[in-house]
């Protein structure tokens, strides 16, 4: 769950409603795991020895599905990005029970405290995880940065490696991690920007209790270390994408721009959050003047990163150039197999390509049906992901009923208008007449139902 934290598993009960509600899986069955611990007994012998190499992994600090690894070495003026993925592959073979299972599954789904993850724990957090405690086959990518933050694939090999340390965003120190780390993360933001770029990272919606005993949505940003790390996988994103793309395969990660009317909502979230967003100014370029530090700011980004269009999968389609709009860059997703199905074959496609050698059948096979399948699984964890946020409000708000809060229209439909309450980031409808959006308006709370996870607000003014 990327939008929401329970630490203090204060919603339980509800969230125990919203896995039966939305069928999040849940255990796997006998044969799957036993072909996980079959498949955990394996010993890798096609894989080179790159043990001695300097690799760490940096995640947050409970994490034990480590999919990237990465050891940085200086290569004149560009630096040398060797960026290891767990080799789901190794263990996992076309029509075997795992990789049945996880096609209907799609993705690990995740919630406050808990997750449903792809493969069992005997793969995706012991023998496949990138842990410090051993040996682990890996596919590694090696990619070039320039000094301009432009990316180029130079090589793919199945590999050994062995981890140095397992490192966590919440207190990981600057020496601790390779040179060239905070080098590599400057010059790819610096390229972002100058091709435009409108990737945000929101911060993470925490829930908590106030002096008084209250439930409330706090907000944590992204560490500095978090974000750094980011950039290393969007560099090999978007290396490896281009080279499928030149290669007349693969499967790409695509998202059109914030629409005109998700502009004209946004607009009315700014002026809820009292931000000055000037009439002439893009909105990639006021999200760049936003402090995720700041409850405010903090709350619009993630307005924003909800506000866009969604993301979607599509196979290569010859003269038509996939395009992420967030990215401003033709992109895929390759660094986090454990957690996504499409990822495992995309890395069989690239690390063909990369060798010259033609795309396994299994990957190409499957390329024109993972979207579809993709799909589902991301359609249900964004349904989790609201219920979650939906559960956290109507916990917060209980209790509070009759009490009037200030509020801007963002958006009207059939529903209502949307609106964005100004002290709690907070989005709801009502049914209000006469309004437009960016119209302030004062509401009263009439129901704050957990069990339901509903809110209910009638305008006063």
């Amino acid at each position: 769950m990327k939008t929401l934290r329970d630490p203090d598993c204060l919603l339980a009960d509800g969230l125990n409603a919203i896995r039966e509600q939305f069928q999040v899986p849940q255990d796997f069955a006998p044969e799957v795991e036993a072909a996980a611990q079959k498949a955990a007994q394996r010993v890798p012998s096609g894989h080179r020895d790159r043990a001695d190499m300097h690799y760490v992994t940096l995640d947050p600090g409970n994490s034990t599905d480590l999919d990237q690894a990465f050891a940085i070495e200086p290569a004149g003026r560009d630096w040398l990005l060797h960026y290891a993925i767990a080799d789901v592959g190794f263990f996992v073979d076309p029509g075997d029970p795992l990789d049945l299972e996880a096609w209907r599954r799609g993705t690990t789904c995740y919630l406050p405290g808990a997750k449903a993850s792809l493969y069992p724990k005997a793969l995706s957090e012991k023998a496949a995880s990138l842990l410090p405690d051993g040996d682990r086959p890996a596919t590694v990518f090696a990619v070039r940065v320039g000094p301009d933050g432009s990316t180029r694939l130079e090589g793919v090999e199945k590999a050994l490696i062995r981890s140095r340390a397992k490192l966590a965003y919440e207190n990981v120190r600057d020496d601790e991690l390779p040179a060239g780390f905070a080098a590599i993360a400057g010059r790819v933001k610096a390229a972002e920007e100058a091709r435009g770029a409108m990737r945000v990272d929101p911060p993470e919606q925490e829930v908590a209790r106030d002096a008084l005993g209250h439930y409330i949505l706090q907000l944590r940003p992204q560490t500095l270390a978090e974000q750094r790390n980011a950039t290393l996988s969007l560099a090999t994103n978007l290396a490896v994408a281009d080279a499928l793309w030149q290669a007349q395969t693969g499967l790409f990660r695509v998202m059109p721009g914030a629409s005109d009317r998700a502009i004209t909502r946004l607009r009315g979230t700014a002026k809820a959050f009292a931000l000055d967003w000037p009439a002439d100014m893009a909105l990639a370029e006021f999200e760049k003047r936003l402090n995720p530090f700041d409850p405010r700011e903090a709350a619009f980004l993630m307005a924003a990163r909800r506000g866009g269009g969604g993301a979607s999968y599509v196979p290569f389609m010859a003269g038509e150039k996939p395009w992420h709009a967030a990215m401003a860059a033709t992109y895929c997703h390759i660094t986090a197999p454990l957690r996504r199905l499409a990822d495992r074959h995309v890395i069989a496609a690239a690390m063909a390509v990369a060798n010259g050698q033609p795309v396994p059948d299994f990957a190409a096979d499957a390329f024109p049906l993972l979207p579809k399948v993709m799909a589902k699984a991301e359609a249900r964890d964004n349904q989790v992901d609201r219920a979650v946020v939906d559960l956290a409000e109507a916990v917060m708000l209980s209790g509070r009923e009759g009490e009037r809060f200030a509020a801007v229209v963002t958006d009207l439909g059939e529903a209502g208008a949307r609106i964005q309450l100004c002290e709690h980031p907070v989005v709801s409808r009502v049914t209000a007449n006469g309004v437009v959006p960016g119209a302030e308006v004062t509401v009263r709370l009439t129901r704050a139902d957990p069990v339901r996870r509903e809110i209910v607000f009638e305008q006063i003014a």
